[in-house]
């Protein structure tokens, strides 16, 4: 025992000389834990913050949206205003292109459009073509016998339609309903004419008495996806040729299916 030292102190003393050697040595290990235990919890907590921000980023609505500039059609064709004329077959009628929406409101639920397409008519009926010979015209007829196999009339066109849109569209709903009207231009680019019968079978190209550029009026109203279709021509497909002494004045009528895509 030190002279002069309290029985205090010496105690004190012996208690901090004295502690515990491996709790000691545990101490900077466990503040080491601490610290990374602390450092991966910010971090953790740092990600989840950026995610669930960057989850909660919405894509700006498009005010400026154009709609339906594609579009295809499914029809079934008939030749009017010619008597004597029958159906045969089914005649089906296709077309697709382009349209280029112009909307003219501020809500752009009014538009206008115009475009560029093409379409594939085809006539089975009993209007028989007969090839003339030795630069002869050719002559027409209208089959009383419908037992042939083939009498079709093939025409490819390329139009130009000129359309007026309304529609209740908004730019963030694309199910809406729609009233487009206008006039298709459409100039005749290939034609093809097939007769088969028994023995005679025969076919014309590029027949001179068809029109080149016929035109008609046409309407598409519909909801969503279905929208039916029609069209109904303005000018004789044919500008020349007589059944009967009477000049072959018939226009295409067409009934179907549109389809807008974008």
């Amino acid at each position: 025992m030190v002279e002069g030292a309290s029985l205090e102190s010496l105690y004190m003393g012996n208690c901090i000389v004295g502690s515990n050697p491996i709790s000691s040595a545990n101490f900077p290990l466990t503040f080491i834990s601490m610290r990374l235990l602390y450092s991966i919890k910010f971090l953790l907590l740092f990600f989840g913050a950026f995610a669930q921000e960057k989850t909660e980023v919405i894509k700006p609505i498009d005010s400026l949206y154009r709609e339906d500039q594609f579009y295809v059609n499914f029809t079934y064709n008939q030749l009017q205003n010619i008597k004597g004329l029958s159906q045969t077959k089914f005649s089906p009628g296709f077309c697709f292109g382009i349209l280029r929406d112009m909307p003219i409101n501020k809500s752009r639920t009014f538009a206008i459009a115009t475009g560029l397409g093409y379409s594939l008519n085809i006539f089975d009926n009993n209007l028989q073509i007969i090839n003339g010979e030795n630069s002869l015209p050719n002559s027409y007829t209208f089959l009383t016998n419908t037992n042939f196999n083939k009498n079709q009339l093939t025409l490819h066109y390329l139009d130009v339609p000129i359309e007026i849109r309304w529609r209740t569209s908004t730019p963030s709903d694309h199910q809406f309903w729609r009233i487009y009207t206008g006039i298709k231009l459409s100039y005749l680019v290939s034609d093809s004419y097939k007769f088969e019968n028994g023995d005679l079978n025969y076919s014309i190209q590029s027949n001179p008495d068809l029109n080149r550029l016929v035109y008609g009026t046409y309407l598409t109203i519909g909801w969503n996806t279905w929208n039916l279709y029609a069209y109904y021509g303005l000018n004789s497909i044919f500008k020349s040729g007589e059944i009967n002494s009477q000049k072959i004045n018939t226009s295409s009528f067409n009934i179907g299916l549109q389809f807008y895509i974008l």
